[in-house]
């Protein structure tokens, strides 16, 4: 069952920076440690904005074949109409040449943000940044800014694809902030926040403590990041 938060729970989560949404979700031993997060080749574009927090709405893309024919993303957009709110469209390249890909740019964010879409999420590459900064409120999570869309092509939609690493099923909560994007496993969704604000109290006591003047850091519980 794909657990559905309320519209107070999400600004709660949307309060909240995503390290400590993913510390959180570590106290509730769902999955392993090094799992159901991106990597570093992922890069958070507009870093301004509040954390990101929404509903992915999947699909696979090809910008790099020449000529190459896909579905339309029409059919994209249709279940992005359709899925729950607020998503993130999350688009795996499945292209030869993820280096030169390009799958979204003023336009397409434009026609996701009318349909309910608050970013995108990819391990290709995105386009027109000042004037998707200027849409206000819609974020890029990607692998880098590319000038060309070359051959934009949507291949599949509503599958489970992987980003850096990290498995999206259609329907999964993510949360994602200038540090990255991590997913909110379905077991723990309607726990986090509550989680979360434990792990801030935590780390407030062991900064207090390192900034006493008896600290030593070799007394006490480990220090970690």
């Amino acid at each position: 069952m794909v657990v559905r938060l309320s519209f107070e729970q999400l600004s709660a989560l949307r309060r909240i920076d995503s390290p400590t949404i993913s510390n959180a979700i570590e106290t509730f031993n769902v999955r392993p440690r090094v799992a159901g997060y991106v990597g570093y080749d992922i890069r958070c574009i507009f870093p301004e904005l509040p954390p990101t927090v929404g509903y992915a709405v999947t699909c696979t893309v090809d910008s790099t074949t020449e000529g190459r024919q896909g579905i339309g993303f029409n059919r994209l957009y249709e279940l992005l109409a359709a899925a729950p709110k607020p998503a993130i469209v999350v688009m795996q390249d499945v292209g030869p040449d993820r280096l030169h890909s390009c799958h979204a740019g003023e336009v397409m964010s434009t026609t996701m943000k009318r349909l309910g879409a608050i970013g995108i999420l990819t391990d290709g590459g995105l386009r027109d940044a000042k004037e998707v900064r200027a849409l206000g409120g819609f974020q890029y999570f990607c692998a880098g800014l590319v000038v060309s869309h070359g051959n934009p092509v949507c291949v599949s939609v509503g599958e489970e694809v992987t980003i850096s690493g990290m498995r999206v099923r259609p329907g999964d909560l993510l949360h994602g902030d200038i540090n990255g994007v991590v997913h909110i496993p379905d077991e723990c969704a309607e726990q986090v926040v509550e989680a979360a604000y434990r792990i801030w109290e935590r780390e407030e006591e062991t900064i207090r403590r390192v900034n006493g003047p008896d600290f030593l850091p070799f007394s006490g519980s480990e220090v970690k990041h």
